[in-house]
């Protein structure tokens, strides 16, 4: 008999819980999901497994009998894992991350899983275009647009993100729990070279005038220093934090405005096994942190 070693660990965290819906949200799964995966365990067993009721989830006396092994099954097959791993030489993979993209759950994730393999990160300026091309990273987590060519690499789309209004704390839009596009129309927008951020043109605050308009050249923190000192709002990807740590900016999600895409890009041609396994780990948690900042948004 054929038995599926992702299911024998679905079954022992639902047993672990007792409960489909806190078992589902620890393995980040939707609920009727890890139902349907549970039951094709069962059917693969030949046995119910689970007693089912409005108060949760109970083994039977079948899955009682089921667990022992189950638990013993899934620490064979790691230590199976883990032997094989080490007859062969330690691996590394170097993982890009660009504007405020945090690589740092992905790269504790991906050490957990390959504890022989080197994981290292590195903070690119999104003007470094040729990280990929020259070796300096293997993969790169970024936004769309990508200042990139594509050639000769793979995209791989991990999630849609929303996008918030950042703004001087002060401004008449700041103290709302969500904002419409129309109640920017007075402001003028301007895309932000192959990034997903807006900044809008500077306008003179009270009676001061206008300070010129940022260069190409500025520093995020200079076109940040504007958005504090109200001659500019801009709208950023709901994941960018860089400007949550300033009590002076506000951040207002905006309602009607198309997400962002997250995207992870590596060379086509690259043979590196961790590669396969980082996409996976970007799947996994980026999705879950985008659920998680999703709950935490104000909702109006």
């Amino acid at each position: 008999m054929d038995v599926d070693l992702r299911l024998v660990r679905y079954f022992t965290v639902v047993a672990e819980y007792g409960n489909f819906g806190r078992a589902a949200a620890r393995l980040h799964l939707a609920q009727p999901s890890l139902s349907r995966q549970i039951q094709r365990l069962e059917a693969q067993v030949g046995v119910r497994l689970f007693d089912r009721s409005p108060q949760g989830s109970s083994l039977t006396d079948a899955g009682q009998a089921f667990l022992p092994g189950a638990l013993r099954l899934l620490q064979e097959a790691e230590r199976a894992a883990r032997t094989a791993r080490a007859a062969v030489r330690p691996h590394s993979v170097t993982v890009g991350h660009a504007e405020g993209l945090v690589v740092t759950a992905c790269a504790q994730e991906l050490r957990r899983r390959h504890p022989e393999a080197q994981v290292r990160t590195r903070h690119l300026d999104w003007r470094d275009t040729n990280a990929l091309a020259e070796g300096r990273v293997d993969a790169l987590l970024a936004y769309r647009p990508l200042l990139l060519s594509t050639d000769g690499l793979r995209v791989t789309e991990l999630r849609d993100e929303p996008r918030v209004l950042v703004t001087s704390v002060n401004h008449r839009l700041a103290k709302g729990t969500q904002v419409s596009l129309r109640a920017l129309a007075d402001e003028e927008l301007v895309a932000c070279a192959s990034t997903p951020v807006l900044w809008s043109t500077p306008r003179p605050v009270g009676d001061r005038p206008p300070p010129p308009a940022p260069a190409v050249d500025d520093s995020f923190e200079d076109k940040l220093e504007l958005v504090a000192t109200g001659h500019c709002v801009a709208v950023f990807p709901a994941g960018d934090r860089r400007a949550a740590a300033r009590e002076d900016i506000a951040l207002v999600p905006v309602v009607d405005i198309d997400p962002c895409e997250v995207v992870l890009v590596t060379r086509a041609d690259d043979p590196n096994p961790l590669l396969a396994s980082l996409e996976d780990v970007a799947r996994t948690v980026l999705g879950a942190a985008r659920r998680q900042e999703n709950h935490e948004l104000p909702v109006g």
